[in-house]
């Protein structure tokens, strides 16, 4: 089993910022990327930023020079460093994970989601 745990979310103001964490945990043998997505009301689901396997990072573009995705490879963490918010920003935030498990099957896992609300 592997879990996905967020925090961070909460109210901010417009301009504010907010940092999300999502640590992975369980019977994982590698983690393969990580990225952040966000869902607003009657929207899809989108990409807000992932890291890649070679260490790469990607963003939407939505959110360049405001946003930052981070790794802590030793604690299994992801982070998203949320700068400049906007009211546009406000959304559920879901963490995802590649996982490959103890038995080498790769699967990715989703965190439970953390609401980010952005006041005008």
């Amino acid at each position: 089993q592997v879990q996905l745990v967020e925090s961070g979310g909460g109210l901010v103001q417009t301009g504010g910022s907010l940092r999300l964490s999502c640590a992975a945990s369980g019977l994982i043998f590698s983690i393969n990327n990580m990225g952040w997505y966000r869902q607003a009301p009657g929207n899809q689901r989108e990409l807000v930023a992932a890291t890649t396997t070679g260490g790469g990072t990607n963003y939407a573009d939505s959110v360049k020079g405001r946003f930052t995705i981070s790794r802590d490879y030793a604690k299994n963490t992801v982070y998203l460093q949320m700068n400049g918010l906007k009211p546009e920003d406000t959304a559920v935030y879901y963490c995802k994970a590649s996982i490959t498990t103890m038995t080498r099957a790769r699967i990715d896992y989703w965190g439970q989601g953390t609401q980010v609300t952005v006041s005008s």
